[in-house]
């Protein structure tokens, strides 16, 4: 992965054939707990939801995330290499845990640069991020899901993985905006009124 200094990224993988990643809530935390260990040194993470087999993490970039580490042979970025060990440290965990083996997570980590994009655009990337519980039945406010970041932003929550203040100055995110996420949206060009 090549990413650039001071920039917003939207990162996201998926279970292997779209196995189911988190089975119960100490796998979530599990997850969430290498995010902070390894992720948060390197960057900015301003949002996160992890749903039942992906995830999604948007973050900023700092300098430090570029600064080369070598891992045997290899050289790569330091948040390349968070990325790396959140994930095969987590899959480790799980096989173990659930007796299976083989890679948990899909080979390729994707990722996209969300920088120099209008403000409506960067508001539909945090909803879609942030909605993804929609997707689950049972769900029908965002604040029911205790997966994401959204309870932190919401105010219902004091979580420390995400930098809140900023995240809402970066996605010119009001309380109003938060609580029609909270509520869901009918249609999905709504940031577009």
């Amino acid at each position: 992965m090549e990413f650039y200094n001071n920039s917003i990224y939207h990162i996201y993988n998926q279970g292997n054939n779209r196995e189911t990643t988190y089975r119960d809530i100490d796998d979530y935390f599990e997850f969430l707990r290498k995010l902070d260990f390894h992720l948060k040194p390197t960057c900015t993470i301003l949002s996160y939801c992890l749903m039942p087999n992906h995830f999604h993490v948007i973050i900023l970039t700092t300098e430090k995330s570029n600064e080369k580490v070598k891992i045997g042979s290899l050289e790569l970025t330091r948040i390349t290499n968070a990325f790396r060990l959140i994930l095969s440290e987590y899959a480790q965990d799980f096989n173990k845990k659930y007796n299976r083996s083989g890679s948990l997570f899909r080979q390729k980590t994707k990722y996209k640069l969300a920088d120099n994009m209008e403000p409506q655009y960067l508001k539909n990337l945090i909803y879609y991020v942030l909605s993804n519980p929609f997707d689950i039945k049972d769900v029908n406010k965002l604040e029911d899901w205790h997966f994401s970041s959204f309870r932190d932003l919401l105010g219902l929550r004091n979580g420390r993985l995400i930098d809140k203040e900023l995240c809402k100055e970066v996605f010119q995110l009001t309380v109003e905006d938060l609580n029609d996420f909270n509520n869901g949206y009918s249609d999905p060009l709504y940031l577009k009124k």
